[in-house]
């Protein structure tokens, strides 16, 4: 049974940082397509970063520069360094792991930027 256990959320001023973690169980990390989604109050999920088995990344024009997505293959974990935060960053930050034709969504963990 896939498990993804997101970690790292919290409230920070605007310019801050964040380092949010997932944790993956259950799959041949190693393998999957792993990506960090997120949801605003009132809008539709979107893309944050994605990262492949062979490490390329895909970013959000809104986040190029300012965050930076990782894989740990040996601790089955994926992170996402989030810097220079501004308040439209707020949302609930989802991990999601793929690997054709199975996909499986993380609980999600919480970011405010606010002053």
């Amino acid at each position: 049974q896939v498990q993804l256990v997101e970690s790292g959320g919290g409230s920070v001023q605007p310019g801050g940082s964040l380092r949010l973690s997932c944790e993956a169980s259950g799959i041949n990390f190693s393998r999957y397509l792993m990506g960090w989604y997120r949801q605003a109050p009132g809008k539709q999920r979107e893309l944050v970063a994605t990262i492949n088995s062979a490490g390329s990344t895909n970013y959000a024009d809104s986040v190029k520069g300012r965050f930076t997505i990782s894989r740990d293959n040996a601790k089955n974990t994926v992170y996402l360094q989030m810097n220079s935060l501004k308040p439209e960053d707020t949302a609930v930050y989802y991990c999601r792991s793929q690997l054709w034709p199975a996909s499986a969504w993380g609980q999600g963990t919480q970011v405010t930027v606010s002053s």
